[in-house]
């Protein structure tokens, strides 16, 4: 099964950067018919991903996709399910 994977690591501090890469991770996704990302916003305290489920939590974006999954055993990891 074929996946994206988006890693913020290396542009965690790159404010405008995160949601423009969160936003072009998705467009590939949907061009590219591919059922699962996953973003990682690593472990950190957490704002990163909080801030990833915030875009993830807009009306615009979450029209977009099936459904999202916060990894139990992996905190620094999301999962972002679409239905093509």
């Amino acid at each position: 099964m074929a996946k994206l994977t988006l890693d913020l690591h290396p542009i965690f501090n790159k404010g405008g950067r995160i949601e423009q890469a969160l936003e072009q991770v998705i467009v590939e996704a949907e061009a590219k018919r591919i059922k699962t990302v996953e973003i990682i916003p690593g472990k950190g305290s957490g704002q990163l991903k909080k801030r990833v489920l915030r875009f993830l939590d807009q009306p615009r974006i979450k029209a977009r996709y099936h459904r999202v999954e916060k990894d139990a055993k992996n905190f620094g990891r999301v999962w972002v399910h679409f239905r093509h």
